[in-house]
């Protein structure tokens, strides 16, 4: 069996182009020529030699197997390079864009920090300035206890007084309006200050909604911050795979934005609303601590002229005391007078009688019905009448010394009822309605 001898055909330089690895066809050879290596001679031993040619052609095929892998490693190396340059410079360009973005974020960061910083600084002295008016209208409810105190005791008072001067006057009337006044500005101030404390609680809500979200954004300031410090040369850069990953419950721009302004708008609300009841509360003060001094006014008016009634009335009882004790006087003088006419008119009854008994023992004829005989008989009579009428008129006078006694016990007293009364509205009632608070303090000021 003939040697089989692998022959690489030579490709000719102009079939190869420039940078292309020659073709490596390969001719089987057979040991049958006149130059063979192999032959009869050589059975039996195991030789491959190859010609003087496919010697050359080998080593031609080895010049330009690595001149085509020179030409491809400098084209690779031109590629890699080119490469390299441009994904360095877009990498550069890449990270100045992120870089400038990330500014761009800190500016946009810086902006509504600065505007949450104000409204929070404008919320702040809002609240602080509602507080005051708080404490207002605190000090204004408790001022109200005083009058409220006082009218409640000025009517328990009146109550005490006696007989005929227990009356409903225009004194009990004003009394129970200042009552009914004082407590319908306590409910009104209560129910005030309830709206103040519901208002300082969500002043202090937005507030808080308002620096969580400004503390959200100084750290997410600090944070792209130091993202955008961040470079090539940094030390404490690594790797951190799916971090490009965006977050499903990340927020847009678009919503980034309306949320910051959303609170900001509710805070503004509250600001206005917060403004408004301050007005109100102020209004309200003035209104009832005005409302209050007038009614107190009203009462005080009333106690005086009241007072001046019951003084002119009993100056009056007085004087008419006076009169009826002088004729009292007089009238026991008159019943004395009375008595003594009445004795007097007895010893003249008794000598008319008297007479009159001895000349009933006249003997026989001169028992006479004579002119003396008639004069005395008719001077008894007349002495009878008179004493009659003096004992009527001495009844009389009697009953009028009664009537005056009942009518003095009477006088006297009315005029310990009027100096009761009086006591009552002015020593106790109108001495203690000098404690009315001032205008000052039912303003709510100290």
């Amino acid at each position: 069996m003939a040697t089989e001898v692998l022959l690489t055909q030579q490709p000719t330089p102009q079939t190869i182009p420039m940078g292309a690895m020659p073709p490596k066809e390969h001719e089987v050879a057979y040991n049958t020529g006149q130059h063979s290596s192999s032959g009869l001679t050589t059975a039996g031993f195991r030789t491959a030699k190859y010609l003087t040619e496919e010697w050359h052609q080998n080593n031609y095929a080895r010049y330009f197997e690595a001149f085509a892998d020179r030409d491809q490693s400098e084209r690779v190396r031109h590629e890699a390079k080119k490469l390299a340059d441009e994904t360095e410079a877009l990498a550069q360009r890449t990270q100045a864009e992120s870089t400038r973005k990330l500014g761009e974020r800190l500016q946009d960061f810086h902006f509504w920090r600065s505007e949450l910083r104000r409204e929070i600084d404008d919320v702040t002295a809002e609240t602080d300035l509602l507080l005051m008016q708080k404490r207002r209208l605190e000090r204004a409810l408790d001022a109200t206890e005083v009058p409220f105190t006082l009218a409640s005791d000025n009517l328990q008072c009146r109550e005490r007084r006696l007989g005929p001067d227990l009356v409903r006057d225009v004194v009990e009337v004003e009394l129970l309006k200042e009552l009914e006044l004082i407590k319908n500005v306590q409910e009104l101030l209560k129910r005030t200050l309830q709206q103040a404390v519901d208002q300082v609680r969500a002043n202090r809500d937005v507030k808080q909604t308002l620096e969580m979200d400004w503390s959200d954004k100084r750290e997410a300031y600090e944070i792209d911050d130091k993202c955008g410090r961040l470079n090539n040369q940094s030390t404490d850069i690594q790797f951190h795979h799916n971090s490009s990953r965006l977050a499903d419950f990340a927020s847009t721009p678009e919503t980034w934005a309306q949320f910051t302004q959303d609170n900001i708008q509710r805070a503004e609300r509250e600001r206005l609303a917060s403004t408004n009841l301050r007005t109100l509360i102020d209004n309200i003060i003035q209104d009832t601590s005005e409302d209050m001094r007038l009614q107190c006014a009203a009462v005080n008016k009333a106690f005086a002229k009241r007072c001046e009634e019951v003084d002119d009335a009993k100056k009056k009882l007085e004087s008419h005391l006076r009169k009826v004790l002088e004729e009292i006087g007089d009238q026991e003088n008159n019943i004395e007078a009375l008595r003594q006419a009445i004795k007097d008119k007895e010893t003249a009854l008794k000598v008319a009688q008297t007479r009159l008994y001895h000349r009933s023992y006249r003997p026989h004829i001169e028992l006479c019905k004579d002119s003396p005989q008639f004069r005395l008989i008719s001077e008894v009579e007349e002495i009878l009448a008179s004493i009659e009428a003096l004992k009527r008129k001495l009844e009389e006078a009697e009953q009028s010394l009664k009537n005056l006694e009942d009518t003095r016990m009477s006088l006297e007293k009315e005029i310990a009822v009027k100096t009761n009364s009086l006591f009552i509205d002015r020593e106790k009632c109108m001495t203690h309605r000098t404690r009315y608070p001032t205008i000052m303090k039912l303003l709510g000021y100290d």
